[in-house]
């Protein structure tokens, strides 16, 4: 039997490839029969491992991202799968965008879910507004807002950075300053919830300094969205990006985007195509609006669990979700420095959804995530950038922004550190 015969039966199973060596053993070379065997072992194996179902084990997440999720929006990601123009989905989306609207409290009428991650709502938002050679100003007080930095380049935009120490925030006479200094810009863009530091960043002020300038706003509330205020149109934002996996307490795989008037023009306005093609807004929105012309496959059961998901942020209403989200941060971070863990933002501007602070001295950071996860089956994240190896980020995003979370976290950091 040929060596290219015998190699097919380890994808057979088992079963078959036993009954091919009872058959062919007798028959068989040395070499062929070694071959058989190793067969026989892959098979042994594929079926001890390959062919077992999905077991995995909860936790609980209180890390940067994702978010623990509701039972409802598992469930709506369960229901049937249909087509992406039948049209009972086309009426989700119809409803998506509705909802995306009131938790972004915008009117703007070119609001939709990215299919892709908040890493892809940020890329959409700059490769449509920016074309080769235009000017935009990034902020950068951490790793997402270097990130920003790097998409825009990409983009082929001339960009100008100005920079802040990791945890502190940006006050509005330096964006005025750098826009008198290096500008006029197309597009400033900022973080306004820093995942990697745990920085809020005002935006009122330093959006109207933009607007006046001419400049376009760009704004990343992948962290905030849901978990605090957003106000795109009483600020003045001209595009934003989000994500599903943080406050929205949705699986990661969405990216809710919205663009003002303003940049909508800027968009319609432009003499080069939009850099990708799948991010491509031009077209995207002849899918979402009324047109409904096929532009991809959207991910039709990541839509159903957004859906789920808006409806439990707009039952409990925004503000009290806000406040949720502020009161358990107080608790949290009341039990940590009772422990001697500090804080590593600005006190004066610190997120609410996500905690950054120190390792104690001669704390192995790493070690306590380890044993929180393997122990207590709960999820923190490490530092990045500046604070890795000496910080933990602790996420109370959503569904793990509960009391529960908490004291449960409290209880087990007590028993590590003490």
């Amino acid at each position: 039997m040929s060596r290219q015969r015998l190699s097919g039966c380890r994808y057979f199973g088992v079963d078959m490839c036993l009954a091919a060596h009872r058959t062919l053993a007798s028959n068989c070379s040395r070499l062929d029969t070694h071959e058989l065997l190793f067969d026989l072992a892959y098979a042994v194996w594929y079926d001890a491992k390959m062919t077992k179902p999905l077991s995995i084990r909860p936790c609980m997440l209180m890390g940067p991202g994702p978010s623990d999720v509701d039972p409802r929006v598992l469930a709506a990601m369960a229901k049937p799968t249909i087509g992406h123009l039948d049209p009972q989905f086309l009426g989700v989306l119809n409803d998506i965008r509705e909802m995306l609207q009131a938790v972004f409290q915008t009117r703007n009428e070119l609001t939709l879910a990215v299919s892709g991650t908040g890493s892809a709502g940020m890329e959409a938002c700059v490769v449509n507004l920016i074309q080769p050679g235009d000017a935009m100003l990034v902020c950068i007080n951490g790793v997402f807002g270097a990130r920003m930095k790097d998409v825009a380049q990409r983009a082929g935009a001339k960009v100008t950075s100005i920079e802040m120490p990791w945890g502190q925030v940006f006050a509005p006479q330096q964006i005025q300053d750098a826009i008198g200094k290096h500008g006029p810009f197309k597009v400033v863009g900022i973080v306004h919830a820093e995942t990697s530091t745990g920085a809020a960043q005002p935006i009122k002020e330093i959006a109207q300094i933009v607007k006046s300038s001419g400049a376009l706003m760009l704004l990343d509330c992948v962290t905030s969205l849901g978990g605090m205020e957003v106000d795109i149109d009483g600020w003045g934002i001209d595009a934003c990006y989000s994500g599903t996996q943080k406050c929205l307490s949705c699986p990661p795989g969405l990216s809710p985007v919205t663009f003002s008037p303003a940049a909508e023009k800027v968009l319609m306005a432009r003499k080069t195509p939009v850099q990708s093609w799948y991010l491509d807004m031009t077209m995207v929105r002849k899918y979402w609006g009324t047109e409904r012309l096929y532009h991809h496959t959207a991910p039709i059961n990541m839509v159903f669990g957004l859906h789920e998901a808006l409806r439990l942020v707009l039952e409990e209403g925004l503000k009290p979700r806000w406040e949720r989200h502020l009161r358990v941060h107080k608790q949290l971070k009341s039990g940590l420095e009772s422990m001697g863990v500090n804080y590593l933002a600005d006190p004066a501007h610190q997120l609410p959804m996500l905690n950054a602070v120190a390792a104690p001295d001669g704390v192995d950071e790493a070690a306590v995530r380890k044993r929180l996860l393997d122990e207590h089956r709960i999820e923190i994240g490490g530092g990045l950038g500046a604070f890795k190896g000496r910080a933990w980020r602790i996420g109370l995003m959503g569904c793990s922004a509960s009391e529960g979370h908490v004291q449960a976290l409290l209880t087990a950091m007590k028993k590590l550190l003490h």
